[in-house]
């Protein structure tokens, strides 16, 4: 069975510590004494580590060894139109455990009304989510979840593939991945109720590869999980 792992602020001295709520569920859910072994990340490496001391809301770790890191060879941004918060969460949730690097929240033209000024309060909420599913999926790196963006900001955002999902007329997105392939890609998801034609025109404008997932209509979060599988999976192959 899989050791835990746990994501710490910092190592010093071969030692980290866990506070609050998660040294609490450690403690008093899990358990756990000293010398117990689990995995830790300061999220740039991960490490063997045993516990030398479980109290209350601490819990220290002395670090053994490093581990092996294994990374996805492909930085993958996440640009996801913003959609109802309980779905949008499951975008978070998903595209965590997929791998993503970064997530950008986007306020497109049939985005909601309200749900751009309202996603700041929820920017902590979904980081912790993000950290939860890290630690789930066992990464060594937490994803970036960052402030959300006026569509045309975001297609000022940078990578060396560029997708934009549309299921007009677009070709399916595994015959636009070219086989030689640099390191990072981007994908930019719609709202429900899709594009509007003004913003299909921006994004090729911007350089942007108009790609589908077939001839069905999605659902946003489907599409989002679906695209992100496919282009870290063809990075891999």
């Amino acid at each position: 069975m899989a050791r835990r792992r746990f994501f710490v602020d910092s190592i010093r001295g071969g030692a980290a510590e866990l506070r609050g709520d998660e040294a609490r569920h450690l403690t008093r859910v899990l358990r756990v004494e000293p010398g117990q072994r689990f995995e830790i990340s300061d999220n740039q490496q991960a490490y063997l580590a045993e516990i030398t001391e479980a109290r209350g809301e601490r819990v220290v770790f002395q670090v053994i060894e490093a581990l092996p890191a294994v990374l996805s060879p492909v930085s993958v941004t996440l640009c996801a139109s913003l959609i109802k918060f309980d779905r949008f969460e499951w975008i978070v949730e998903k595209a965590t455990e997929l791998g993503v690097d970064r997530i950008l929240p986007v306020d497109a033209a049939r985005t909601e009304k309200g749900l751009f000024d309202a996603s700041r309060k929820r920017s902590e909420r979904w980081a912790r989510i993000a950290r939860e599913c890290s630690q789930q999926s066992r990464r060594v790196r937490i994803p970036e979840i960052l402030p959300a963006v006026p569509f045309e900001r975001c297609l000022a955002e940078t990578a060396a593939h560029r997708y934009f999902l549309d299921e007009s007329l677009a070709s399916p997105i595994l015959r636009e991945i070219p086989a030689e392939r640099a390191d990072s890609a981007a994908l930019l998801i719609g709202p429900e109720g899709g594009w509007t034609d003004e913003e299909r025109q921006l994004a090729v404008a911007a350089a942007w590869q108009p790609v589908s997932l077939g001839p069905l209509v999605l659902r946003a979060e489907t599409a989002a999980c679906a695209a992100l599988a496919i282009v870290v999976n063809a990075w891999l192959a």
